[in-house]
């Protein structure tokens, strides 16, 4: 079985990183830029940056929003594609630009192969300015629905006993040595977990419906029983067998704590993970809705057309055709 939260992460990975090694000198400022489009709403890529500060502190300022303040061991989490700048100061104006396939350059448009703006190799007592950015792939609606429930900029301070993925992460990245690579990109994985489940549960956020249920007994164990597998034939009766209750007392629990009716829940699920999957392989419609619980591929294309607006060979078409955009490789890993 798998939690909602595991679900919708199943298909979001890292696919990059900026470790600055670098010592910088005050004044800094950064604009991290993306250069791709992502206006569709059925299910295109995103692409979600976490940032932290692992040494010295600065300040991250999302487009057309508030400067906010980015402490040492803080997290925060951004939604592209709109930019972003972190820097020393607000008022600090950007020294280079980063987009979204790794090219930095001046303001100016020149590029920058040395390193950043004001960036020196040498390590002074008391340690090193050391930003972290990394760039998740979001593709399709599950993905999405994580992005739905974060505002432009969610910080997450400091646990006050620390986090240990990014503490291997500090280590990992301090180090030179084989397969780092691999090892940092499961920290990375990590990484983000443990950042959306803190950001979830700080007390002045608030979370989806759906992240919350997973408390309840009942209604948790229905949320997993669905996304452990959607193709099973539930019906309410099944699913309050399985939680425990009455047929009535769980559809009423499922509605009020979920905000949608079991049955309900259970279609938008299957049609998400539809969507992706016509968009990610190459099973055709009849496979894909055997995978997801319908019957056959009238049945899908049914609910699809109906649901989303396009049937299921239409959606797939789009990426297929190139259609739909893809979003460009991140900042690759390089000390900057």
């Amino acid at each position: 079985m798998g939690d909602t939260l595991s679900s919708l992460l199943r298909d979001v990975r890292p696919v990059g990183a900026l470790f600055d090694k670098s010592v910088v000198d005050p004044p800094w400022s950064v604009l991290f830029t993306n250069d791709t489009n992502d206006t569709d709403d059925i299910g295109d890529a995103s692409v979600l940056y976490l940032l932290s500060m692992l040494s010295g502190d600065a300040w991250v300022t999302p487009d057309a929003g508030e400067p906010v303040p980015l402490r040492t061991g803080d997290m925060a989490l951004l939604l592209g594609p709109r930019p972003f700048t972190v820097a020393d100061d607000p008022d600090t104006a950007p020294l280079a630009v980063v987009n979204s396939s790794g090219y930095c350059t001046t303001p100016d448009g020149y590029a920058v192969v040395e390193g950043l703006p004001t960036c020196r190799s040498e390590e002074p007592p008391g340690g090193a300015a050391m930003l972290l950015v990394v760039a998740y792939q979001v593709p399709g609606r599950a993905g999405r629905r994580v992005l739905d429930a974060l505002p432009p900029c969610a910080r997450i301070p400091a646990c006050p006993d620390g986090c240990p993925a990014l503490d291997m992460l500090v280590h990992e990245v301090r180090q030179d040595v084989p397969g780092q690579e691999v090892v940092l990109d499961r920290l990375l994985d990590l990484l983000l977990v443990a950042c959306l489940r803190e950001w979830f549960n700080l007390p002045t956020t608030d979370a989806p419906a759906w992240y919350r249920a997973h408390g309840d007994p009942v209604v948790g164990r229905a949320l997993h029983l669905i996304h452990g597998d959607p193709a099973h034939p539930w019906t309410v009766a099944g699913l309050a067998a399985r939680a425990g209750v009455s047929r009535a007392a769980f559809a009423e629990r499922f509605t009020r704590l979920v905000g949608r009716p079991p049955m309900a829940y259970l279609t938008e699920w299957r049609l998400c993970r539809a969507a992706d999957l016509l968009a990610t392989t190459d099973a055709t419609v009849g496979a894909v809705a055997r995978q997801v619980g319908y019957s056959s591929s009238y049945a899908l294309s049914t609910a699809f057309k109906r649901t989303l607006g396009v049937r299921p060979t239409e959606h797939r078409a789009r990426y297929v055709n190139g259609g739909a955009p893809t979003p460009g490789a991140p900042p690759s890993r390089a000390t900057a």
